[in-house]
């Protein structure tokens, strides 16, 4: 009997502490709860702050801002003043290039007219032609003062070479010399001359010449022929104001697609089935207006060029509104009377 009482105090005891080991999940939880809604609180009450700054900054831009943005406005918000600044200096450009004729920095040659010349004559010449130059100096080319009052009367000739694959050595040299001397020569500084390189020369030559003068007219001769000038600049004199001429011997001819033989055409795949060119001026002597030598100046870095000058130029005149004038005085191989140029 006496055991009882202690039976019923343990039990008391172990019914008095389950609700104590019970609790301290339950206050982790509270002390967990707390501080997330302190964190959450505190946040929210940053981002009241930040909001409550924000309006503010708002608020006082708004009473300087116009209502309607501004096209600048706009830009600035886009993040394209740049793309603004790249515009107007484009349409500057533009401006300018157009006041020039398309051109700019537009070279003039020292001591020409201001008035628009007639003809840009080039003959062309290579390293080894001294004693082709010599003979027609001696002929149908003036030299000197005489070169200089043609120049004056509004026709320029010039020999046309580039410069040797050695820069520099003695075949630049000597054609220097030479130039010092007679003041006759248009040296492509940029153009490689070589027998291969002819193609890209026509393009050199006309880019060049249009730089340097503005006339009606820029003429490619070869040195293999004999020019009677007068009838030439006679035969200009008549067609001038006759924007977009593409005048010379008009031809066209077979693709050579044999290698080894003589004017082999590399790409003739390009021609079709037939094998046969377009028609074109014969490269001994072709002759452009003004704005037909302007598309090759501006265009010249996308023109195409093929293994011969005559074709790639008359490759460059099938993609422009040019007007094919052909004209049998200017071939040069022909037996007529009246024609300006002959075999030499």
């Amino acid at each position: 009997m006496e055991s009882l009482p202690t039976t019923t105090a343990k039990s008391e005891r172990r019914w008095r502490s389950k609700p104590l080991q019970n609790s301290r999940p339950t206050l982790l939880l509270a002390f967990f709860s707390c501080v997330a809604w302190l964190y959450v609180g505190g946040r929210l009450w940053q981002d009241s702050e930040s909001r409550a700054l924000l309006v503010s900054l708002l608020k006082r831009n708004a009473d300087q801002r116009p209502k309607v943005l501004s096209v600048e406005d706009k830009l600035t918000v886009l993040g394209c003043k740049d793309l603004e600044r790249r515009i107007v200096e484009a349409e500057m450009d533009l401006t300018l290039a157009k006041s020039q004729g398309y051109l700019k920095n537009q070279l003039r040659q020292s001591g020409s007219s201001s008035a628009q010349l007639l003809a840009v004559i080039g003959v062309y010449t290579g390293f080894g032609s001294k004693s082709k130059r010599h003979v027609f100096r001696g002929s149908w080319m003036p030299t000197g003062d005489a070169l200089r009052k043609l120049e004056e009367k509004g026709v320029v000739i010039r020999f046309v070479i580039g410069r040797s694959a050695n820069r520099g050595d003695s075949l630049d040299r000597i054609i220097d010399e030479e130039n010092r001397s007679t003041k006759d020569f248009l040296i492509l500084d940029g153009h490689e001359e070589a027998q291969e390189e002819l193609p890209k020369k026509a393009k050199i030559f006309f880019s060049t010449a249009v730089q340097n003068w503005d006339a009606e007219f820029y003429v490619k001769v070869d040195d293999n022929i004999n020019l009677d000038l007068e009838g030439l600049i006679g035969l200009l004199d008549r067609r001038r104001g006759q924007n977009s001429s593409y005048i010379g011997c008009m031809k066209s001819g077979d693709v050579i697609s044999e290698d080894g033989k003589p004017w082999y055409e590399p790409e003739w795949w390009k021609f079709g089935d037939e094998k046969s060119y377009f028609r074109h001026a014969s490269g001994s002597l072709m002759i452009l207006s003004k704005n037909l030598t302007l598309y090759i100046n501006i265009n010249s870095a996308s023109l195409k060029t093929y293994a011969h000058d005559d074709i790639s130029v008359g490759s460059w005149m099938m993609g422009v509104q040019a007007t094919y004038i052909d004209d049998s005085r200017l071939c040069c191989s022909s037996i007529r009377q009246d024609k300006v140029c002959s075999l030499a």
